[in-house]
């Protein structure tokens, strides 16, 4: 391991900063995804004065703070924000590649970045305009497909002792063990209980999660869910609230822990598999 730790070091730095570097895209669809805005044909500006940010200016987390948070054309506050979504996309990546341990599974945890990625446009998408774009549930069912194809499933069976993987038949029935529920609540409350891009996310992320992981999933949204809409009732008065940032953080859970956590549960109540 001493010999390997060089090694582990220059890949962990080269994660981080390009988690850092991802992260600044990851702006760029929050603010234009729900304006139907090209992610690539104009360059990054100002929202005050519009003028154009020059490259300098454009290094993940440490222009924010050489800047002060301002404009450097028109001294207009940043929202810090911005450096929050850089920082919090390049820590996930590096957590989840110690995690996954890079040398063993690079492609696993290469997928599970990326699916937090989409996570955290997903989380302040949804945050600030209610809204889920279709695209970033089209780019989670993508990763679900890879993931079937090219990700190591033995070794998750050995690392977390499960008795069961990723095979087609549970990335089905994940697909469809919360998404269809979901719908009919939509349906049934006519979109005032449940918004049609949680439905469809869910979809994607159980394709991804397995029938287990799913469950966890809209287990941990439901709860955290609730007692944000229970503060923020409390606060304001308004029922009303994003569910997608709460479903996000149930997913982000379950894509680390929710085998784990759904064969816990089955043995702790009895319904697993006797040994």
């Amino acid at each position: 391991m001493s010999e390997l730790l060089p090694y582990y070091i220059v890949i962990y730095t080269f994660v981080f900063l390009f988690g850092a570097s991802i992260g600044s895209f990851l702006n760029v669809c929050i603010y234009r995804l729900p304006k139907e805005e090209s992610l690539i044909k104009r360059n990054s500006h100002c929202m005050t004065c519009g003028e154009e940010i020059k490259r300098r200016d454009l290094i993940p987390i440490v222009s924010w703070c050489l800047l002060k948070g301002k404009c450097r054309s028109c001294g207009a506050p940043i929202s810090p924000r911005y450096t929050i979504v850089e920082a919090l996309n390049a820590i996930l990546y590096l957590g989840i590649f110690i995690y996954f341990d890079v040398m063993q599974t690079p492609i696993h945890a290469i997928l599970v970045c990326l699916l937090y990625s989409a996570l955290i446009v997903v989380f302040f998408m949804d945050w600030d305009t209610q809204l889920i774009s279709n695209y970033v549930v089209i780019f989670i069912a993508l990763l679900a497909v890879l993931e079937y194809f090219f990700s190591d499933h033995n070794f998750i069976i050995d690392r977390f002792g499960m008795p069961v993987d990723h095979p087609y038949g549970q990335m089905l029935i994940g697909m469809f063990a919360v998404s269809v529920p979901l719908l009919a609540i939509e349906l049934l409350s006519k979109g005032r209980a449940m918004g049609r891009g949680d439905v469809y996310l869910m979809a994607a992320c159980g394709l991804f999660l397995g029938v287990k992981g799913a469950v966890v999933a809209i287990f941990i949204g439901l709860i955290t869910g609730s007692v944000a809409g229970m503060i923020q009732k409390h606060k304001s008065g308004d029922s009303v609230f994003a569910f997608g940032p709460w479903l996000s953080v149930g997913v982000a859970v379950a894509a680390i822990w929710g085998q784990q956590l759904g064969n816990w549960y089955l043995n702790f109540s009895g319904l697993g598999a006797p040994e």
